[in-house]
């Protein structure tokens, strides 16, 4: 099966603005007390949470740490298995923890990996992802700061990837099967 791009879903533009908008959001509700620990799942996330960061001001202490995980299952077994390629090397315990993700549909691998970090003690957990899509979720996972609401078609760009290509695209657009 081969794709092709397809139409812009969102413009660069659409999403700078957006990325500003979250991250007012998160500074709004940041413990100026206490560390902000901002957790990139990689690879995905890369993208806006660089960008995401650079919006955040100056007086928080924002740390910046990134994991890579990926979830398995079998074909008896929808929930899978969360393994971690690379954990954290920031101590969360009692500090405050924005988890970046690029995109969230099924809801199964952050669920676990929230399961996860909440037994490191963080003083609070919160996620925050680019793009959502409801219509997918499988189990039910809490967004605190969300880019976009997207409909369920695959989609590229900003981070985002197709077998590896297009992740470095300005605009999230989606992708098609030739």
């Amino acid at each position: 099966m081969s794709y092709k791009l397809g139409e812009v879903l969102m413009f660069r533009e659409e999403i700078a603005e957006r990325v500003k908008a979250v991250a007012a959001e998160i500074a709004r509700d940041a413990d100026r007390d206490k560390p902000l620990v901002i957790v990139g799942i990689l690879t995905g996330a890369a993208f806006f949470l660089t960008d995401l960061v650079r919006e955040l001001p100056e007086e928080l202490d924002v740390r910046v740490d990134f994991m890579s995980v990926a979830s398995y299952g079998d074909s008896t077994q929808s929930s899978g298995v969360v393994r971690i390629f690379h954990d954290l090397k920031t101590n969360i315990e009692g500090k405050n923890v924005v988890v970046v993700e690029d995109i969230i549909d099924s809801g199964l691998t952050l669920s676990h990996l929230l399961t996860l970090l909440q037994g490191r003690n963080p003083a609070s957990l919160r996620v925050c992802v680019l793009l959502n899509k409801p219509e997918r979720r499988k189990t039910e996972v809490k967004v605190d700061y969300c880019g976009f609401t997207i409909p369920d078609k695959f989609v590229v760009g900003y981070g985002l990837d197709c077998a590896g290509m297009w992740r470095h695209l300005k605009d999230i657009k989606y992708v098609v099967e030739e």
